[in-house]
């Protein structure tokens, strides 16, 4: 009898992994050589500082991130959004980061220059593994680590989202392409034994359910991977082969977990950016004025793809565009989409690259405007690798058939890395420090009011107060109603002791946003230093109420109620602010001061050494622990050699000279004592009843009764005391 001729079957689609991917180079030391280079290049990022532009909200004036890891730390993360984000993957990281480096910038840089690097390793894999063409992956990988438009997304703390939810997504990516080998296999295998189906091997399943995991944890790192369904079908369409001819809505059933998943992140996000008022409403942009930005944002995210120059932290949002521009960019657009969907039979790659370029853009070309931006560097750390494909695959396409065609792929492709090196480098110089990031955007931007504000407090921090408030100045005028700018200039004017001026661009700042829980707090420190202290607690109270986990505020709340002389609320106060920071120097210091007038003084002198511990040359804290040694007749010396630190810190600080008086009189050595208290007096702007009383006590230590008599006469001229009028009594009866 004859055999049934064997049936024909199918090829399995080639992916080639080559063990072997350049003479003598394996795939892992390429992979290895990749992030070495990729992190060299990035190095210069650790020793920059913090932006004052969003690494406030995720790290420097987050108490708790700067609390480090802890099971109510994960809790916060998980049930609080940060700056209108709710992002808890990427909120641990910076308590870990917190938790390893505390707050010393270099470490928390450090963390994303090496994520990025891994970010280029896995880009290489990626591709290599699909599609088995190591030297293009290679340079996809290469160009995608080191083009300028990455440095925002490492050089800015605050974009740890970025490069750890493009590590969550790019390794999404990698097992979801070993599922799908193995599905090809599996079904090649099917067809096979399609006479005899319970011979056919299922497909591992392994693989398809870390995609979905490493999935979620990019979306709760940042949402920008919604669009991650979408990427994978790009991804079945080619290089993986998986469009079979009634294939199709298996490959859309596949994907069904990771749309929910998808589904259910994006009306996250929108909630929690709705409710933090980040988004636009519509009556303030229309939908033309929007589209427009949109389609003229892809050709500059595409031009500056190319031609990487003129970048800034932020670009102000111009409203609208003239109409021929946009009807421009509009039938470039569809132009190119037009093209490459006609070609897309002989050349998958370049439609799968577009739209790779075009459908991870759409969550933030700003059809839903979110914050003032046009557009954002930062929003090709994914949609560029699209770009890069089109280009790596488009050009051997191009070449094939030319006589040196490797040679002249190679030298292009070199050059263009290591001119993107050169411009990174340079990019990575603008970005040291607050002045030089938004003194350069102001340069190449116009209208840039976020980079005259920020500018501003980069300035006020250095003292430069006048030049300060001229920047808020013109970012108001740049952007009329600007609240961030009347609450900035209110602080700046407050450390120029101009209170009542103050005020008044504090409560303009509540008037344009009565939620503004930190100019309630500005508002109520000034009016704190006009006396009016009933007021002050009312704004305290209130900034409280509208932010309860505003640390500040309750330490505010505290000084003012000390003042007030509520001791025991003002303890509260204290305490709650440091539950909520317990790295705050300032608060341990205000804690002692109460406890020590509640005489509590063992527990005012352990508040005391913690707020050194924290903050060893705080001159405030060095002085009160000095004194209340000395108070307690224990440690004189000790106590001496403190007070003497802090003088050497602050020479001319009144409190400092008046304990470092009274000290050296507790040690009998009054004719030093006197010459400090003098100098306490000379730099004293009003009198101060104890520094008085102290001089007293020194002149009769040296038997001058007269200047006695007058010092404790001057005490009691400020504040009645008993103890003082006895001790006048007995001099004038001598």
């Amino acid at each position: 009898m004859r055999r049934p001729a064997a049936k024909s079957r199918p090829a399995p689609t080639r992916v080639a992994s080559p063990v072997r991917a350049l003479p003598g180079f394996p795939v892992w030391l390429i992979a290895v050589l990749l992030v070495l280079v990729t992190t060299a290049v990035f190095w210069p990022a650790t020793g920059h500082d913090f932006i004052n532009y969003d690494d406030q909200a995720y790290v420097t004036a987050n108490p708790h991130v700067q609390g480090g890891l802890s099971w109510e730390g994960v809790k916060w993360a998980f049930l609080n959004p940060v700056s209108c984000n709710w992002q808890p993957l990427t909120v641990l990281s910076h308590m870990m980061a917190c938790q390893v480096f505390g707050l010393k910038p270099w470490g928390h840089y450090l963390i994303n220059v090496l994520l990025h690097a891994f970010n280029a390793m896995l880009v290489f894999a990626l591709l290599q593994q699909m599609t088995g063409a190591t030297l293009r992956s290679l340079f996809v990988a290469a160009l995608f680590a080191v083009h300028p438009l990455r440095v925002e997304s490492v050089a800015w703390v605050a974009e740890r989202k970025d490069v750890l939810s493009g590590f969550f997504g790019l390794l999404a990516l990698v097992f979801y392409a070993r599922y799908a080998r193995k599905r090809l296999t599996a079904e090649s295998r099917e067809s096979e034994a399609s006479a005899v189906p319970a011979l056919a091997p299922r497909p591992a399943t392994l693989d398809y359910v870390l995609t979905l995991f490493f999935f979620a944890l990019g979306l709760m790192s940042k949402p920008m991977l919604v669009t991650w369904p979408f990427v994978m079908l790009l991804l079945d369409y080619w290089p993986l082969a998986r469009f079979k001819p009634g294939r199709t809505w298996r490959l859309v059933r596949e994907k069904i977990p990771f749309l929910a998943l998808a589904a259910v992140s994006s009306v996250v996000t929108f909630m929690v950016q709705k409710r933090g008022g980040s988004v636009m409403p519509v009556e303030n942009l229309p939908p033309g004025a929007r589209i427009g930005n949109a389609l003229i944002s892809y050709c500059r995210y595409l031009g500056k793809m190319f031609w990487p120059t003129d970048q800034a932290v932020f670009y102000p949002h111009p409203g609208h565009w003239p109409l021929e521009t946009v009807l421009l960019a509009g039938v470039f657009i569809a132009g190119i989409s037009g093209l490459l969907f006609l070609e897309r039979r002989r050349y998958p790659f370049l439609l799968v690259g577009w739209l790779w370029f075009c459908g991870t853009l759409a969550p933030v070309i700003g059809v839903v405007q979110v914050g003032d931006q046009a557009m954002a560097d930062r929003y090709t750390y994914i949609p560029s690798l699209g770009v890069l494909v089109l280009v790596a695959w488009g050009a051997c396409e191009l070449t094939r058939g030319w006589r040196f065609s490797v040679t002249a792929l190679s030298v292009a492709g070199s050059a263009a890395i290591i001119l993107c090196i050169v411009l990174t480098r340079q990019q990575l110089g603008y970005w040291k420090d607050s002045e030089t990031l938004f003194r350069r955007a102001i340069a190449v931007t116009e209208n840039n009011f976020l980079a005259d504000k920020c500018l501003g407090i980069a300035l006020g921090k250095k003292g430069q107060m006048d030049e300060a408030i001229r920047q808020f100045q013109e970012a108001i005028r740049l952007k009329p109603g600007y609240p961030d700018a009347y609450n900035d200039i209110g602080i700046a004017l407050s450390k120029k002791g101009q209170w009542d001026e103050a005020i008044r661009q504090f409560q303009e700042a509540i008037r344009l946003k009565p939620d503004y829980a930190e100019a309630h707090n500005g508002l109520g420190i000034a009016l704190g230093r006009k006396g009016q202290l009933g007021e002050a607690i009312r704004q305290f109270q209130e900034a409280i109420r509208l932010k309860p986990d505003y640390a500040e505020a309750h330490n505010s709340l505290g000084i003012a109620l000390g003042r007030e002389g509520q001791l025991d609320e003002a303890i509260r106060q204290y305490q709650e602010a440091i539950h909520l920071n317990a790295d705050d120097a300032e608060v341990h210091n205000n804690l002692g001061i109460a406890l020590a007038r509640k005489g509590q003084m063992d527990e005012a002198i352990r508040q005391f050494q913690e707020a050194i511990r924290l903050k060893p040359d705080y001159a405030e804290a060095l002085n009160n622990l000095g004194y209340r040694w000395a108070e307690r007749g224990e440690n004189l010396e000790r106590a001496r050699a403190m007070i003497e630190k802090a003088l050497r810190l602050e020479p001319k600080n009144v409190e400092s000279l008046d304990s470092m008086g009274w000290v050296l009189f507790k040690l009998n050595r009054p004719r030093e004592a006197l010459g400090y208290l003098l100098g306490a007096i000379e730099n004293s702007g009003t009198p101060d009843p104890a520094i008085y009383d102290h001089l007293g006590d020194v002149y009769a230590a040296l038997n001058q009764r007269d200047q006695a008599g007058e010092a404790w006469r001057k005490s009691l001229s400020v504040e009645p005391n008993p103890k003082i009028q006895r001790k006048l009594g007995d001099v004038s009866a001598h």
